[in-house]
């Protein structure tokens, strides 16, 4: 039988934002309480009382080690890289064929301060561009099923130290700060020390902004 303070965890577990919320201190836990009262009474079938789950609540233990783990990853002045002018093209994976893919890097190389990144996925494919590309790639992709196609992007890349893929949460905490300001994030890429987020022209100065201050 699943008890109170099991349950009361399981539910903040599913909730990130919540979770750090509680770990600073700025949210109301008697209203938090009120609030997954009737989750923690279906998860446990019992008619728990609130004041159960609020001392459940104050007596969770503070997730402080996972994040000294991200702040020494991000402690240190990270360079920042913009690009603008960038469109996107996401096809069917079912004709794309490494010829194709060729002719498209050829393209870039070509051309050096261009940029390019190709996500092959299990279903579909997707290949950012620099918008003066736009004409030779859609030449190249002129057979293919383009499913998704929006123009007017651009993208923020971030350095990071080789560290941060054994360190949980990097990423989150990265894509929080956008996510907070009410920032959508378009499409997100990675290699083993850069990550790249893609967003919408008329959001780029202001996530610029964002990110530089919580990374200085």
């Amino acid at each position: 039988m699943i008890t109170v303070s099991n349950a009361v965890d399981q539910i903040i577990k599913k909730k990130s934002f919540l979770e750090e919320a509680i770990n600073s201190g700025i949210i109301n836990l008697s209203a938090l309480a009120r609030q997954i009262l009737p989750e923690v009474r279906k998860e446990t079938f019992k008619e728990v009382r609130e004041g159960a789950v609020l001392m459940a609540l104050k007596r969770r233990p503070k997730t402080l080690a996972s994040k000294f783990q991200v702040d020494s990853v991000l402690e240190k002045n990270h360079d920042l890289i913009l690009r603008s002018n960038l469109l996107e093209f996401t096809i069917l994976n079912s004709s794309f064929s490494p010829e194709k893919h060729k002719k498209i890097i050829e393209a870039v190389e070509n051309q050096n301060r261009n940029f390019l990144t190709i996500t092959q996925g299990i279903f579909e494919t997707t290949i950012i561009v620099s918008r003066e590309l736009k004409d030779k790639v859609k030449a190249i992709l002129e057979r293919e099923k383009i499913i998704y196609q929006p123009d007017h992007l651009s993208s923020i890349t971030i350095r990071l130290p080789e560290k941060n893929v054994l360190t949980p949460g990097v990423y989150y905490t990265i894509l929080k700060f956008l996510a907070w300001e009410g920032i959508n994030v378009v499409e997100v890429v990675s290699t083993f020390s850069e990550l790249t987020i893609i967003l919408e022209s008329q959001e780029i100065s202001r996530a610029f902004s964002i990110l530089k201050n919580a990374l200085s």
